[in-house]
């Protein structure tokens, strides 16, 4: 009697084990979750901090755009700042911009509110140097050089890239068909967009480029 019941049941020391690796195991499981957890929260503050500077971008570089027509335009007075006769071009801001966000950046180290203020500043900053790309890249030149639409879209794509990655990588297979639609539809999109864009700078390119001509004394 004595012997059956020792063999059918487990022993005290065996249960004690069993406890302990079922501790650990849970232990380490909870440890992996927490060192997931910081990886994915960075992750996901930088595509958030991508998409501020992106939208900054964005919104600067159309602001941009549309206060130098209305210039040429004189529509509203010239706002150009003009240093004994030199036209200081807005790049000039975006690099003095860009130089003070890094120099913030890195020696300030900042989080939160101020780090996010940060990318924003970067985004207007990228799209007041990258708006007269053209012109820094050939030393000189119109302002409507295609270049810099070339650049800004560049610029803009790799932003839209990093701040929407993550949001990418979990498609599922159903949405394949979605995306792949979506795909050839844009591309179609930039190829009508391009040439409906060369005929348009044919034709009022040089309206432009006089525009903008009269508008610097």
């Amino acid at each position: 009697m004595r012997s059956g019941r020792r063999g059918g049941g487990l022993h005290p020391a065996s249960l004690a084990r069993s406890s302990r690796a079922t501790m650990r195991g849970k232990m380490m499981a909870g440890s992996n979750q927490n060192d997931a957890a910081p990886a994915a929260n960075a992750e996901s503050e930088s595509a958030r901090l991508a998409r501020m500077a992106l939208f900054a971008f964005i919104l600067t570089f159309i602001a941009a755009r549309i206060m130098v027509l209305l210039i040429m335009a004189r529509r509203v007075p010239n706002l150009y700042f003009f240093l004994r006769g030199t036209h200081v071009h807005h790049l000039n801001y975006g690099i003095f911009l860009l130089a003070g966000v890094g120099a913030y950046l890195l020696l300030r180290l900042p989080t939160g509110k101020s780090l996010r203020g940060g990318a924003l500043a970067y985004g207007i900053a990228l799209a007041l140097t990258f708006d007269e790309f053209g012109m820094w890249l050939h030393l000189g030149g119109s302002y409507w050089q295609r270049a810099s639409v070339d650049a800004i879209i560049v610029v803009a794509a790799i932003l839209a890239l990093l701040g929407y990655a993550s949001a990418i990588r979990s498609f599922q297979a159903r949405h394949l068909r979605a995306s792949i639609a979506l795909l050839a539809a844009l591309v179609a999109f930039v190829a009508v967009l391009y040439d409906a864009s060369m005929k348009i700078g044919q034709v009022e390119g040089p309206r432009l480029e006089a525009l903008e001509a009269s508008s610097s004394p």
